[in-house]
């Protein structure tokens, strides 16, 4: 089948987070996995929140009044060093859970402070 349009990639992944945490998020996306945090557009920054983003990775955290965290849909984060970010994890007081539920292919699972799932893989 050919089409007049194409899917390429995924742009950034959006995540859920309570009203007024975003130090806890700092803390968690900057300071454990180092993914910088940025300035939000002016227009989008009353609006709480906050992005981290370096290179092609853009994760953006979004204030939800009512906010449940994501327990099953997750982001996927291709890690190099996997074994010192878990163990800085941890260190960090983020328990790591290794899985392997595709067989040869292991996985690690982490809540960030809010509760939402995040998935480390090796790259």
């Amino acid at each position: 089948m050919t089409t007049a349009h194409r899917v390429e990639r995924i742009d950034h992944v959006q995540l859920a987070m309570p009203p007024g945490a975003e130090d806890r998020a700092t803390a968690f996306y900057e300071g454990v996995l180092g993914v910088p945090r940025v300035p939000k557009p002016p227009e989008l920054e009353a609006r709480g929140g906050c992005w981290f983003e370096r290179d092609g990775l853009r994760i953006h955290l979004g204030v939800e009044d009512d906010f449940r965290p994501a327990r099953k849909a997750h982001p996927a984060l291709a890690v190099t060093g996997i074994e010192a970010l878990c163990a800085a994890l941890e260190a960090a007081g983020h328990p790591v859970r290794r899985t392997e539920d595709v067989p040869g292919t292991p996985q690690w699972y982490v809540d960030d402070p809010f509760g939402n799932r995040v998935e480390l893989l090796p790259a």
